[in-house]
């Protein structure tokens, strides 16, 4: 059975990754902007059509992003892919999962049906669930896989810090950092946050020690870094030998990576889940792992 792995350009150094842990041949389609904005978008085949197509996209900046897999997934159904995967390691619109005022559009259904009808199965990496149990929940049809990036981010920091001390910015992040302090035997502790908006926070840490002590900071995403910053500085103020940060998806929004080096921080380590300078693990593995039982 024919099976190709896509992606775009700026996405060939991760996706390559992938396609070689795979044991699958890569190949770019095109992408044209129009003065206007619109895409045109070519697919890498003109001739024979591969029975399976693994799509490769993470969905940071995902307004164009989700465009991109409509035309995509629609017309290599037209042309006869039987089947179609997405390998999504960041994914989008996960947040918004009930209306919290009158007329809120509640963008996890919607998307989650979006992709539901569009793949076979979607694969991704940590996806910003808060009160639901699975990504099936949210993707309700084909195969919805989640992954994390906590182990991969305890074997760097285990190689990088001896006896380093774990802390997640907030209570949502305990999940991981729990699981990665388990698989390296190190203490950890959750601060506790109270968000006023989009970058005010008000941060509490936890009542652990952290005196003298090789502070991690570890969470699934940082997009304005003020939660960061904000806790970084409070765990420095209480004695902080040292603070970095580990984390899955490295959005970093505008300032966000300057503001947190200015709190203090000193290395940041994140998955190449989202291409940026701060990556240092690669989630190929993982990510073929999964994929691999797919493609039969």
């Amino acid at each position: 059975m024919s099976i190709l792995l896509i992606c775009s350009q700026d996405e060939q150094a991760a996706a390559q990754r992938l396609a070689d842990a795979a044991g699958l041949p890569l190949a770019l389609y095109q992408q044209h902007r129009f003065p206007d904005q619109e895409l045109k978008l070519t697919l890498p085949f003109a001739g024979a059509v591969p029975e399976q197509l693994v799509l490769y996209r993470s969905l940071n900046n995902p307004n164009d992003k989700l465009v991109e897999l409509l035309l995509l997934a629609r017309h290599a159904r037209t042309v006869g892919v039987k089947r179609l995967w997405l390998v999504a390691p960041y994914l989008a619109y996960m947040r918004q999962d009930i209306a919290f005022n009158a007329g809120e559009i509640v963008s996890q259904q919607i998307i989650g049906q979006f992709l539901a009808e569009l793949f076979d199965g979607v694969i991704t990496v940590d996806p910003h669930l808060h009160r639901i149990d699975s990504l099936s929940q949210a993707i309700p049809q084909g195969e919805a896989i989640a992954l994390s990036g906590a182990p991969r981010l305890a074997e760097l920091i285990s190689r990088e810090r001896s006896k380093p001390l774990l802390i997640g910015p907030d209570a949502e992040s305990e999940q991981w950092v729990a699981l990665a302090a388990a698989q390296i035997g190190c203490d950890y502790g959750v601060c506790t946050k109270q968000r006023f908006g989009d970058t005010e926070v008000q941060i509490q840490l936890p009542s652990i020690s952290v005196n003298g002590r090789q502070v991690v900071l570890m969470d699934d995403v940082a997009s304005s870094g003020r939660t960061l910053a904000g806790a970084c500085s409070l765990l420095l103020q209480a004695g902080a030998a040292s603070v970095d940060v580990a984390l899955t998806h490295a959005l970093f929004a505008g300032d966000a990576l300057s503001v947190i080096k200015a709190a203090g921080v000193g290395e940041v380590w994140s998955t190449d889940c989202i291409a940026h300078s701060s990556n240092a693990i690669s989630m190929a593995p993982l990510l073929a792992r999964a994929l691999k039982p797919l493609l039969v």
